[in-house]
């Protein structure tokens, strides 16, 4: 079975921006990385960014306009941190390609990882729709791109495409 690329702080990693564990609990997800089909990545720790973090969001646009350079990804104290989200997603490009990844799960409502809502750019906790730069780049490469809110989807999916 191919190696399919997580998100680190599904898989239980402390990359999250405010250094605390969510883990996604679900038996199927574990039994992946006990096969050792699971590649986990963290898109902003891979981009060169601490833990913890400020909390950061994409202000005027999307991934995609991050990616062309038409929106950015900013802290809350206002700095420009869009080079390290599209560093971070070259680097999951990257870990997706080198191991001939076709599918991908990753946490909604992040400025990376978001594949359905990401916030807004105002830190008033408005969702809006759209990818975060990462999703976005995977998507634009052909990628089947889950959430965290579609577990029940990946998995079948996986198993109808690759067991």
């Amino acid at each position: 079975m191919e190696k399919i690329l997580v998100s680190a702080c599904l898989a239980g990693d402390v990359v999250r921006y405010d250094g605390k564990c969510v883990p996604l609990k679900n038996k199927y997800l574990e039994l992946l990385g006990n096969k050792g089909c699971m590649v986990k990545c963290c898109p902003e720790v891979a981009g060169g960014m601490s833990i913890p973090r400020a909390p950061a969001q994409i202000a005027g646009g999307n991934g995609s306009d991050v990616l062309a350079g038409r929106a950015g990804v900013m802290d809350i104290n206002g700095k420009d941190v869009s080079r390290f989200f599209i560093k971070g997603a070259e680097s999951a490009l990257s870990v997706v390609r080198a191991h001939h990844s076709q599918v991908v799960l990753l946490k909604d409502k992040s400025p990376s990882c978001g594949s359905h809502f990401i916030y807004d750019g105002t830190f008033g906790g408005r969702l809006i729709c759209g990818d975060g730069v990462t999703a976005a780049i995977l998507k634009q490469n052909n990628v089947y791109v889950f959430s965290d809110s579609e577990i029940q989807e990946f998995e079948i999916f996986v198993k109808q495409s690759f067991l």
